[in-house]
């Protein structure tokens, strides 16, 4: 057993569905690498348009099955009727899952914007209210400290945010990003709203940047100049693109934390090595020697 170590920072982590062999053994050595940091719940995904809905639940059982961590299914409002999502929610709570992630979910690319189906949830809060009727899940839920691409302003942003969280989310996740004043201020003007429930920043620490570049842009994120700037010149050079990485997230959490944040969600795109090096920083020490 390694020697517990305290800490008063809670951390999450996000995972996405393997679709191959390869790739679900990348997905399982990094949830046992993470899986001694105790984190308070880890998230799978589910496809934009539904399309990975088999590979998330069986990435959930496994999980559910062969390890202590508390499993947060994503389940969105595309491609099912209400019914179909009722149903998916019961068999997670007879599987043992009391955590959801809810959400609106985006369109397949075909599709031009998103257009609630006529029998299905319509947008996140309705969804959040479904799930509540069904049993008592703990449920987080999206926010966009950059505002969602699809909303006309901010404050249209916020007023959803709080009909999410007034229909019985507890929590919300943000999308990532990387100036620390964007978060601070989105938090402020949360607040303001009447905001109370926690606003979790979401962390997206960086393995490719042109990958990076292409998830801000479906999302609406900003890329600082100065982060372009960081990575200029590394696109053959890994080695020190990780531990360049590595230091603007460290760098990016422990201002986060020094602001009085004290939870934190890691979009870990199925890679422990960064994730785990932050928490480091972050004082997240293994609670227990891994299997």
């Amino acid at each position: 057993m390694t020697d517990s170590i305290v800490s008063n920072v809670d951390v999450s982590f996000e995972f996405f569905p393997p679709h191959s062999p390869e790739m679900e053994a990348v997905l399982w050595r990094s949830i046992e690498r993470l899986a001694v940091l105790g984190p308070r719940f880890v998230s799978v995904t589910y496809g934009a348009d539904g399309s990975t809905r088999e590979r998330t639940h069986a990435a959930v059982a496994r999980i559910v099955r062969d390890t202590d961590l508390t499993a947060a299914p994503h389940l969105t409002c595309i491609g099912a009727s209400r019914g179909e999502i009722d149903d998916i929610a019961r068999s997670y709570w007879d599987m043992g899952v009391r955590h959801l992630v809810a959400l609106r979910g985006d369109p397949a690319k075909e599709q031009d914007g998103y257009a609630p189906l006529a029998d299905g949830y319509a947008y996140a809060s309705d969804l959040v209210a479904g799930l509540r009727r069904i049993a008592d899940f703990d449920i987080s839920v999206a926010a966009y400290p950059e505002v969602h691409p699809d909303a006309p302003n901010p404050l249209f942003d916020l007023d959803n945010l709080k009909r999410k969280l007034d229909a019985g989310a507890s929590r919300a996740i943000t999308q990532f990003f990387f100036d620390v004043n964007v978060f601070l201020r989105f938090r402020d003007l949360a607040a303001a709203a009447g905001i109370d429930s926690a606003i979790v920043p979401g962390i997206l620490p960086i393995t490719r940047f042109p990958q990076l570049e292409r998830f801000a842009e479906q999302c609406g994120a900003s890329v600082p100049q100065w982060l372009h700037e960081r990575f200029a010149g590394l696109e053959d050079d890994a080695e020190t693109r990780q531990l360049i990485a590595a230091s603007v997230a460290i760098e990016q959490v422990r201002a986060l934390q020094a602001e009085g944040i004290n939870e934190f969600h890691f979009y870990t795109l199925n890679r422990s090595e960064l994730t785990y090096a932050i928490c480091h920083a972050l004082g997240v020490r293994p609670r227990q020697a891994a299997a």
